[in-house]
């Protein structure tokens, strides 16, 4: 489509930078499924090709840092980027390199969905790299998406078994320059699947869904794809999330037997 002043006028992208899933249920393709669905493109930075079915990881090769660092420039180069959404990264190197580029060049909304493990159990980022990912990424993103056992695992306490524990959890990634963490409830138990919003010095936001008896992989990248492709349109962060979580409720509802 053509401006008024003859310049092509061009969709807003999102950029995407997470590993590939070859049984298509996590990672690079449900990210862009999930834009997609609401109008926007993708541009992608490939951290890692991995071998998966929906029941394991069973091979992982990771991306050399200097090639995740020429994806990004290339994309943002190439496309009007007007939001970022992070998955998997692997390792302290490539941790790095993202933060570098994006410290550098993306003035934009930045959601990271911290991909500590695979559904099934697999180590997807390298013990050692848990530091830098909170040190380095997260005073860039504009929020950090944890499920319970990630928040645990960032934070080097218990699970929490209740919303004193997510406050005060919470608390402790604030300190490492995190802006805002939305604590998903999907591991919890009861009726609803509560996701809390959490911002420093503000109470909590909550927000509520039935829970549905049916397994789904790749929510948590649908969640944060969502929630990018909403900022990128300028929702303000509490609308794009609970535009989010309506959508991946109507996702899991399709998915019923």
């Amino acid at each position: 489509m053509a401006g008024s002043d003859g310049s092509v006028a061009m969709t807003p992208h999102v950029l995407i930078i997470a590993g590939s899933d070859s049984s298509g249920g996590a990672g690079i393709v449900r990210d862009v499924e999930t834009v997609s669905a609401f109008g926007l493109r993708c541009s992608v930075a490939v951290t890692a090709v991995t071998v998966q079915t929906h029941a394991r990881v069973e091979r992982i090769e990771r991306m050399p840092p200097q090639l995740i660092a020429e994806q990004m420039r290339a994309a943002i180069a190439a496309n009007p980027i007007a939001a970022v959404k992070i998955g998997m990264l692997g390792t302290a190197a490539t941790i790095d390199t993202v933060a570098s580029v994006l410290a550098s060049s993306l003035p934009v909304p930045v959601v990271l969905d911290p991909v500590l493990a695979s559904t099934s159990g697999r180590q997807l980022l390298d013990g050692g790299a848990v530091d830098a990912l909170k040190r380095k990424l997260f005073p860039l993103c504009t929020l950090v998406t944890p499920n319970l056992p990630e928040l645990a695992l960032l934070t080097g306490l218990p699970l929490a078994s209740g919303e004193g524990d997510i406050v005060s959890q919470a608390a402790k990634l604030f300190e490492t320059g995190a802006p805002a963490i939305l604590v998903k409830g999907g591991h919890a138990t009861g009726a609803s699947a509560t996701d809390m919003l959490l911002l420093p010095d503000r109470e909590p936001i909550r927000f509520e869904a039935s829970r549905i008896a049916v397994s789904m992989r790749g929510t948590g990248c649908m969640l944060a794809s969502a929630i990018a492709a909403h900022l990128a349109q300028y929702e303000t962060l509490e609308i794009s999330i609970g535009k989010a979580k309506r959508h991946v409720f109507a996702k899991l509802l399709a998915a019923r037997p």
